[in-house]
């Protein structure tokens, strides 16, 4: 069929959809819900047999809703309606929750449903919920609902129509605002969790309004409401029966940042001794672990900085493998594009960051006294899905989605190795359709190509699992040896037909005209990601039917 996604944004969940609907031989077209006269042009335009809306945040205009079947797909049980779905249930501790694909009709999420699944809740951010167990859900639904197209329009089958629970209204700041005089921390954490994201949490800081983000427990106790100290880059605050340690904020007009860069007066705070919030070794006999968690899948010059000390502490250790863990969201998304903006000069600190992710990918391949893993539970994007493939081995769980190209960044043209790393994976010719189309890439189809060597389980706990087993026989297999050797004679002919800094070197160059040169694409593009822009078109590798000739096929 041709499926027209209607959405606020090319988002997770729609990635995600995009790449599972494409398997299935569908073709997908996508418009940005600008306005009603740009959805109607679209509809127009690509003449769709089904309009799927995975992300809105406004209704489907009457005249397209009567027109054709158009499905929504809500976050949310059977029956529950309007917006803030997900952070109410959130806020209220529900210990199960859902999607629910549903008809477009006059009234808001009133009308029949097509299909629903449910997840049992955990105590997470809102955007990890979001990014796992709604979009697990959301695909089951959506290819259950699809499945069922073809009897609705043989009449042989119909949505039901379910009782209607009142419409809960658009969560407000006075409904996640935190009294530190009597909440708990699992109050608190609920309301910095149903905010993460958008729009954070309405407090204040050093006598400064600003919205808070990203909290977790801490092991301390103080007076109530009391500021303990910081750790890492974040503070922590003492509620009822502990403290929590708060690691980002924005101010009025700023952007979202960690709380000691928004606050040097952080800086008088005690520095308190404390687990590790991003990373963090562990070792199983024979094999190393290194989990890196960073805000957003983010990494600044710092961050890299630091996980180079601990890959090469890593290295030291007597370990046969090393796996690269990622985080449970994110592997990496590359650059801190929001500390690169707020940097006094956003060219220097780009360049800082890249040569800093270029230093950590050049230790990974150059690493010859262990095997190394990469181990993809989370998605990974731009110089993230690249720093990936530093490794010897890239294993991914099956519902990652890998957007491996910088174009979209203002035609960043990339470095991480790419250029080295991406054609002896998948080819060269492959490697350029990869980087020109600029589409997301899902986990099966990315190790069907070769960009991954596996795709393995149904979800994180499960993959994880099936990590640690595989990197143990990895590292028992009879011929660990020999594969090591295999490995260092590669890198040593690679290296003698074209040196790993020949690769660097020609992506640097490129870059510096990226960050310093006339052209400032990079820089505009930048400022309106991090800023969040609304967007004014859809960008045209996504509309197809916006392409120049594009004519809607004979059915």
């Amino acid at each position: 069929m041709r499926i027209l996604f209607l959405t606020h944004a090319f988002n997770s969940l729609t990635q995600r959809l995009y790449v599972e609907l494409t398997a299935l031989g569908h073709e997908i077209s996508i418009e940005f819900d600008i306005n009603d006269s740009v959805t109607t042009e679209a509809v127009e335009l690509f003449k769709p047999h089904l309009i799927l809306a995975p992300y809105l945040r406004r209704a489907i205009p009457e005249a397209i809703w009567r027109g054709q079947v158009c499905l929504i797909v809500h976050p949310g049980i059977v029956g529950d309606r309007g917006p803030s779905a997900l952070d109410w249930a959130i806020l209220k501790g529900e210990a199960e929750w859902g999607v629910t694909v549903l008809q477009a009709e006059a009234e808001m999420d009133a009308g029949p449903v097509w299909a629903s699944e449910t997840f049992p809740m955990r105590a997470a951010k809102k955007s990890s919920l979001y990014r796992n167990e709604v979009t697990e859900a959301a695909v089951r639904a959506v290819k259950s609902a699809l499945s069922r197209l073809p009897d609705y329009r043989a009449g042989t089958w119909q949505p039901r129509k379910v009782p209607l629970q009142p419409m809960h209204a658009l969560m407000q700041q006075g409904d996640r605002a935190i009294d530190w005089a009597r909440d708990t921390t699992a109050t608190v954490l609920a309301k910095l969790n149903c905010a993460d994201g958008f729009p954070g949490v309405r407090d204040s800081l050093f006598g400064q309004a600003c919205q808070l983000y990203d909290g977790r427990t801490f092991p301390a106790q103080g007076r109530l409401g009391e500021w303990l100290g910081r750790v890492g880059e974040g503070v922590v605050r003492a509620a009822a029966d502990g403290a929590v340690w708060i690691g980002h904020c924005k101010v009025e007009g700023g952007i979202k940042l960690p709380v000691t860069v928004v606050f040097p007066e952080a800086a008088e705070l005690a520095d308190l001794d404390g687990p590790a919030q991003d990373i963090r070794y562990e070792e199983e006999g024979p094999v190393g672990y290194l989990h890196f968690d960073f805000y957003n899948g983010a990494m600044g010059t710092a961050a890299c900085e630091r996980l180079l000390a601990a890959y090469e502490a890593a290295k030291k250790r007597p370990t046969k493998v090393i796996v690269l863990m990622g985080g449970a969201d994110f592997f990496s998304n590359g650059l801190d594009l929001n500390r690169i903006e707020a940097a006094d000069s956003p060219p220097d600190e780009s360049w800082r960051n890249i040569n800093a992710m270029d230093d950590l990918c050049r230790a990974i391949l150059g690493t010859d006294s262990h095997l190394t893993v990469s181990a993809l539970g989370g998605n990974a994007g731009a110089g993230g899905a690249f720093l990936a493939l530093a490794a010897d081995r890239v294993w991914a769980r099956r519902g990652v989605i890998l957007n491996p190209h910088y174009k979209n960044m203002g035609n960043l043209y990339g470095s991480e190795y790419w250029s080295y790393l991406l054609p002896r994976r998948v080819g060269v010719e492959q490697a350029a359709a990869i980087l020109r189309n600029r589409l997301p890439l899902g986990a099966e189809a990315a190790a069907e190509m070769g960009f991954l060597d596996e795709a393995f389980g149904e979800g994180l706990s499960t993959f994880e699992a099936d990590v640690r087993r595989r990197a143990e026989a990895l590292a028992a297999a009879p011929d660990f040896d020999a594969q090591l050797e295999a490995k260092r004679l590669r890198r040593a002919e690679d290296e003698a037909a074209k040196p790993l800094e020949s690769y660097r070197s020609e992506e640097l160059k490129h870059m510096q005209r990226n960050f310093f040169g006339f052209d400032p694409s990079y820089h505009v593009a930048r400022h309106h990601f991090v800023r969040k822009t609304p967007h004014s078109w859809t960008p045209r590798h996504l509309a197809i039917h916006r392409d120049l000739g594009w004519k809607v096929p004979e059915d």
